[in-house]
C-alpha cells in the first residue's frame, strides 16, 4: 500500500474532506453513551452570525496582487500564506482532533470550525459541523485569511476612537459579546477592510476604516481564548458541569465555561499588559520593548504594506505577517497532503517560517545552570507574554534533559531521556511543564470513559495538572480569576521562572542542560488515530507525524556546566511593575557584583526615582504582591530594613552595600526600595523588586 501522503496529494482538499467526512470510514462506531446530544443551540456565541454578512468574505488569493510577490520580508500575503493561520484549515491534527469532538458531542465541530475558517461559518458552510459543506474554491480552507481579520470590529465601541460606522454595527449585533473568546467575533457586514494606519482620503483600491483595534491584544483574545460553552461552572460543587441539552450556555461568560486555552487571559495578567517590557529586541522587528502579542508575533519592520507603484506609504512600523508559535512539523505535514498550487506555499517559504518558529521558541527562555550544595539547579525564566509554554495543550510539552559527564567523557547520568526511534520521554526523573486535562466522576458516569486523565478535549471538564511557568506579572489572585492557576505545583507571587534540582552523581565533572520543545507526543498522535472509529482523518495524521520525525523535540536552550564543587550564583531576577513618581520618572533597581559569601562586594542601588528624598531598602524571604504606599509591594511580611538612604539630583541613591552570612548561603532574597514622594497621592513610591539567589 502506498503512503498515505502519496494517496492523498494529487487531489489535495477534495480527497481529505472525503476521509473525514466518512466516505472513507475506518469502521463504525460501537454503541454507547456517545456522542452526548448537544446540538448548534449548545454551542450558540454572541456576535456576528452565519448568512448575516451584506458583503461576502473574499478568498485571500483577492489580496495577493498588490499585497503579495515584492519582497517576501515586506509583503504580508506570502508570510501569512506559510503560517499556521492560513493553513488552519488543513491542518491534519487539527482534522483528526475535529473528528473525535464530532464522535464525542453532537455538532461539537461548531466550535472548532467558527475559529478555523470563519469564512466558511460566516457563510454558513460549517453545517453539518464535521466540515463536508466547507468549499475549499469559496476560500474555506484559507484559514484565518486576510478578509477575517481585516473586517474585525472593536466588540467594545467607543466614541471618538473608533470608526464611526461601528455604533450601527453594534446595534445591529445581537448580543453583543461583553468579553470576547471562543471566536465570539463582531465583522463588519461590508466589505470595508480595516487596518492600523490612515490610508490618506486619496487611497481608493478599495473601501478601508483606520481601526485601533488592530493593534491591540484584544483582537487575538477573540481566538486565543477557548472555552467550551457545554459546560457551566458551579461555585457549589466547584465542577464543570455538562448543561442541559439543546440551550445556549447561560452567560458565554468565559469565567463561567471549561477553559481549554488561555494565552489572552495569561498576557492580560501579566506586565506585558501594563506596560512595554524592555527585551533588547528579543523577537526581531523594530522594537526592542513588547507589549502586545502582535509586537511579538507581528514584529514590526519598515516597508510598505503593498506593491511599489500602488501608492503604499514607507513605514518604519509595518506588522510582518508571521503568527509564529511553537509548531515544528505541521507545515510539511500540509505540504505533503497538498499541491502548493493549492496551499500557496513554497519549499523555501515553508522553509523560512520554521526557522522563525524555532528563533521564537529559542527567544523564549532563558536558562541558568547553577550548584547549591551536591545539587545541579536548572532555572527557567519565562521571558514570553503567557505562560511558557501555552496555547492548545494537549500533546504538547516542554521537559529538562540534563547529562552528567565524567572525565573522559562518559554518561555518568541522564534525566530526561527521549528515544527518537520509539518517540518516547522518561518524565519520571525530570520536569516536564504540561497541562493535563481530564475527566472527573460525573463526566466518566456521563460519557462511559474512565475517569481520570483525557485527550477527549470536548468532553474534559477538569485540569489535573498545570505547571507551565507563568508570565512576568503572575499573581495567583489573577490567575485564578483567569482560569489559569497552576494545579499541582507552586509558583511563589511574581515568579515568572522555575527551579528544577537534579543529585549531582560523584565523578562528574560537567553537565549538558538541554530545554527541548514537542508539538505532538506520541501518546496524543495515537489517541487520535485510535479513538478515531469514524473516519480516517486520526490515520492521516499519524501517517504524517511519522513521515516528518515524530515531531522531533526542538531544542530551545542548551547550556554546558562545568562542575565546580562549591555553589554557584545565577543572575538577579528584576521582576514588578514600576510606580511612576510624580516627577513622572519610572523607578528602577540596578546591583552591582555576586551576592557571594566569598566574593563579597553585592550591593543594590535606586535609579530613575524621586530627587533629594529619604528612602529605605527592605528585604524578604519570599515574595507577594500588596497594593502599598501608590505601588505594589512585592515582598511579604515580616520585612527587613536594610538600609536607609536620601537620592540625589537625578533620584539615585547611594549603592548600598548588601551584608552577606553564612547562613544566607544558598537562600532566597527579595530586595525593595521605598521612597518618600511629596508630590504623590500617597506621598511615597515603591520601586521594582529584585530576587537574588545567596551563593557560597
Amino acid at each position: 500500500m502506498a503512503p498515505i501522503a502519496t494517496r492523498i496529494r494529487p487531489s489535495g482538499t477534495a480527497a481529505l474532506l472525503c476521509l473525514i467526512t466518512g466516505l472513507a470510514t475506518a469502521g463504525l462506531r460501537p454503541a454507547g453513551l456517545l456522542p452526548l446530544p448537544t446540538t448548534l443551540n449548545d454551542f450558540f456565541q454572541p456576535g456576528t452570525q452565519p448568512l448575516s454578512l451584506i458583503d461576502p468574505m473574499q478568498p485571500a488569493q483577492n489580496c495577493s496582487a498588490c499585497h503579495g510577490f515584492y519582497d517576501p520580508d515586506q509583503a504580508p500575503f506570502e508570510r501569512w500564506k506559510h503560517s499556521l493561520m492560513a493553513q488552519s484549515m488543513r491542518d491534519p491534527v487539527f482534522h483528526a482532533c475535529l473528528a473525535i469532538v464530532e464522535q464525542d458531542l453532537g455538532a461539537g465541530g461548531d466550535l472548532c470550525l467558527r475559529c478555523h475558517t470563519p469564512t466558511g461559518w460566516l457563510d454558513g458552510r460549517s453545517t453539518p459541523t464535521d466540515g463536508s459543506a466547507l468549499d475549499p474554491n469559496l476560500g474555506d480552507f484559507d484559514g484565518v485569511n486576510c478578509h477575517f481579520c481585516h473586517r474585525l470590529v472593536d466588540p467594545v465601541y467607543t466614541p471618538g476612537e473608533d470608526p464611526d460606522e461601528d455604533a450601527a454595527i453594534h446595534a445591529g449585533v445581537g448580543p453583543v459579546p461583553a468579553d470576547p473568546h471562543s471566536a465570539q467575533y463582531i465583522v463588519d457586514p461590508y466589505d470595508r477592510r480595516r487596518g492600523p494606519f490612515d490610508l490618506g482620503a486619496s487611497f481608493f483600491w478599495h473601501d478601508w476604516l483606520e481601526s485601533p483595534f488592530h493593534r491591540q491584544a484584544s483582537l487575538c483574545g477573540t481566538c486565543h481564548d477557548v472555552s467550551n460553552p457545554a459546560f457551566t461552572y458551579n461555585p457549589q460543587t466547584r465542577s464543570y458541569e455538562l448543561n442541559p441539552a439543546d440551550a445556549p450556555h447561560p452567560t458565554h461568560d468565559k469565567r463561567d465555561e471549561f477553559p481549554i486555552e488561555r494565552p489572552f487571559s495569561e498576557w492580560a495578567e501579566s506586565d506585558f499588559a501594563e506596560r512595554p517590557i524592555e527585551l533588547r529586541n528579543r523577537y526581531g522587528g523594530n522594537a526592542s520593548a513588547y507589549a502586545t502579542c502582535q509586537d511579538c508575533h507581528m514584529p514590526a519592520t519598515t516597508g510598505e504594506a503593498c506593491a511599489p507603484g500602488l501608492g503604499g506609504e514607507l513605514r518604519d512600523d509595518l506588522p510582518q505577517h508571521d503568527f509564529n508559535g511553537g509548531n515544528t512539523w505541521v507545515l510539511n505535514a500540509i505540504r505533503s497532503l497538498y499541491p502548493d498550487a493549492e496551499t500557496g506555499m513554497t519549499p523555501e517559504g515553508a522553509a523560512d517560517a520554521l526557522v522563525r518558529t524555532q528563533a521564537m521558541l529559542s527567544a523564549g527562555l532563558d536558562l541558568e545552570v547553577f550548584e547549591q550544595a551536591d545539587e545541579l539547579i536548572v532555572r527557567i525564566v519565562n521571558q514570553t507574554g503567557h505562560k511558557l509554554p501555552t496555547g492548545y495543550s494537549e500533546g504538547r510539552r516542554m521537559w529538562i534533559n540534563v547529562r552528567f559527564i565524567a572525565p573522559g567523557g562518559a554518561l555518568l547520568g541522564e534525566h530526561g531521556h527521549y528515544d527518537p526511534v520509539a518517540a518516547e520521554l522518561t518524565t519520571d526523573d525530570t520536569t516536564v511543564f504540561e497541562q493535563v486535562f481530564g475527566l472527573d466522576a460525573a463526566m466518566a458516569q456521563t460519557t462511559g470513559l474512565p475517569v481520570g486523565e483525557s485527550f477527549h478535549l470536548a468532553l474534559n471538564n477538569v485540569v489535573l495538572l498545570d505547571n507551565r511557568i507563568p508570565p512576568r506579572g503572575f499573581t495567583l489572585e489573577g490567575f485564578r480569576a483567569a482560569q489559569a492557576a497552576p494545579v499541582g505545583v507552586f509558583y511563589p507571587e511574581e515568579h515568572f521562572w522555575h527551579d528544577s534540582s537534579f543529585g549531582i552523581p560523584a565523578g562528574s565533572i560537567r553537565a549538558l542542560v538541554t530545554v527541548y520543545y514537542q508539538t505532538t507526543s506520541k501518546e496524543y498522535i495515537e489517541f487520535l488515530r485510535d479513538e478515531n472509529t469514524t473516519t480516517n482523518a486520526g490515520q492521516i495524521a499519524y501517517d504524517q507525524w511519522v513521515l516528518h520525525g515524530k515531531s522531533a523535540p526542538a531544542t530551545m536552550r542548551r547550556e554546558t556546566h562545568e562542575l565546580s564543587g562549591p555553589s554557584s550564583c545565577p543572575p538577579p531576577i528584576p521582576y514588578g511593575s514600576p510606580a511612576e513618581t510624580s516627577g513622572g520618572n519610572l523607578p528602577s533597581v540596578q546591583w552591582g557584583g555576586k551576592p557571594s559569601l566569598l566574593s563579597g562586594g553585592f550591593s543594590l542601588q535606586l535609579t530613575e526615582s524621586t530627587p533629594f528624598s529619604n528612602g529605605v531598602l527592605l528585604s524578604s524571604a519570599n515574595s507577594d504582591s500588596e497594593p502599598f504606599g501608590g505601588g505594589t509591594l512585592y515582598l511579604a511580611q515580616p520585612l527587613t530594613r536594610v538600609a536607609s538612604f536620601t537620592t540625589d539630583a537625578a533620584g539615585t541613591s547611594p549603592a548600598l552595600a548588601i551584608a552577606i552570612d553564612a547562613s544566607m548561603v544558598d537562600t532566597n532574597r527579595y530586595y525593595q526600595f521605598w521612597v518618600r514622594d511629596p508630590g504623590a497621592p500617597s506621598g511615597s513610591n515603591l520601586s521594582p523588586a529584585l530576587h537574588v539567589n545567596v551563593c557560597e
